[in-house]
């Protein structure tokens, strides 16, 4: 009984998986070498898929990466190197599809910006426990009428 049930539980769960789970299609592209099929393969696994927002060209299920696959192969084959076809897509597409964005005017912020938060967080950080140091060493003092006070309150709290 209860075998039966586990396994109509996993025939259930993987018929759900199914239709969710597709899989992608692969592109074959007949390179004239392995090593610019590599050239290639590397480059596509760089730059990222302009319609994807976080994909890069080769995990990208995209029309548009689709397309941009077969111009980095025909690229490749046509003998152009890496900087050229990357200066191509950016000219095209813009600093987006570039996972590592060259460090220009433009860019400071992405390449610099986490370096000053980081700095901004540490000063922080070290003004915030300095001041708990200087809060911690003082000394209360309390006056004739606090103390008799609470002398009242530890007295009460005996009985």
């Amino acid at each position: 009984m209860i075998r039966t049930m586990l396994i109509a539980l996993c025939l259930f769960i993987s018929a759900i998986a199914s239709t969710y789970v597709q899989a992608t299609p692969v592109d074959t592209f007949a390179f004239s070498s392995a090593e610019k099929q590599k050239r290639a393969l590397s480059l596509a696994h760089e730059l990222r898929c302009p319609q994807c927002q976080n994909q890069n060209l080769i995990d990208s299920n995209s029309p548009v990466a689709k397309d941009l696959r077969l111009q980095v192969y025909q690229m490749v084959e046509a003998g152009k190197g890496d900087d050229e076809i990357v200066e191509f897509m950016t000219s095209r597409y813009g600093d987006f599809v570039l996972y590592k964005p060259k460090l220009d005017p433009k860019t400071y912020v992405l390449w610099i910006g986490p370096f000053v938060l980081l700095l901004f967080g540490l000063i922080i950080g070290f003004v915030f426990v300095r001041k708990q140091r200087i809060v911690n060493n003082s000394q209360v003092e309390l006056t004739e009428a606090d103390q008799q006070e609470l002398a009242a309150l530890l007295k009460q709290d005996k009985d």
